[in-house]
């Protein structure tokens, strides 16, 4: 098992690729602090796995607040005794809308789950890692969108600034043995598209000629996938990297 003995947390864990996230790292012996606003579905995702090598324990709460991206990262500690990885996987879109027509309360409602939680989160984890001295591993799901036109501005700044704030932990931390990747999604099968709502009718015309080019969508096991070589010791040697999981999306 890649992940046995190792202490995780994975936030947007209620659905799509949080969801296949925990399954697979739980499966790989990870103890795991699944953390979603929707209880129901993390509890039933704990049942679901209640027979899996590792261990799942439900953490509901609201990442965009910094009290509840501590405390689930106290909770790793408190039940598990450490924390080795952090997964930022929640992450909400905007509605396309072109920069002419974005509003206030989309701006603040996308950069307070995209930016400050994952940044909130990371700031509480180095701390802990610090404090181990033993290093650790945070794992950002951004986007394309960071730096190819598939969703509005508000959404891509988000996500090319969760980069950059990756990058830069990675080299602040380097000599510590903390690291700091990013996955980078192209068109994944999941809830949040249907979340947004209806998109702004301007900024969809223009993103859809991007999204038309694409490749079929992936599926939340491919990001899965990724996050797990990532989290394992099998990538004690990556670190501050960009890894785009799209079919190919952004090569042209």
């Amino acid at each position: 098992m890649k992940l046995k003995d190792k202490s995780v947390v994975v936030t947007g864990a209620s659905s799509g690729m949080g969801k296949a996230i925990v399954e697979l790292f739980a499966k790989e012996g990870a103890s795991v602090v699944a953390v979603a606003r929707r209880k129901e579905r993390l509890e039933a995702l704990a049942e679901s796995l209640k027979d899996a090598p590792g261990r799942v324990v439900v953490f509901t709460g609201d990442i965009s607040t910094r009290a509840d991206c501590e405390a689930m990262l106290e909770t790793a500690v408190k039940e598990f005794g450490k924390l080795d990885v952090l997964v930022n996987n929640a992450g909400v879109m905007d509605d396309m809308a072109p920069i002419a027509e974005a509003s206030d309360e989309k701006y603040e409602r996308v950069m307070s789950t995209n930016l400050y939680g994952p940044m909130a989160a990371m700031r509480k984890a180095c701390q802990i890692f610090l404090e181990q001295g033993n290093g650790g591993s945070i794992i950002n799901v951004s986007s394309v969108g960071s730096n190819h036109q598939a969703a509005g501005p508000i959404y891509c700044a988000s996500k090319a600034a969760l980069n950059a704030l990756s990058r830069n932990t990675a080299y602040m931390y380097m000599k510590d043995k903390i690291r700091c990747n990013v996955i980078a999604p192209g068109s994944i099968m999941t809830e949040i598209g249907s979340a947004m709502g209806i998109p702004n009718g301007n900024g969809y015309a223009r993103c859809k000629e991007v999204i038309g080019l694409g490749p079929e969508p992936g599926s939340a096991q491919d990001i899965a996938n990724a996050a797990l070589f990532l989290a394992s010791d099998e990538s004690a040697y990556v670190n501050g990297i960009v890894m785009p999981v799209d079919g190919g999306w952004t090569s042209f």
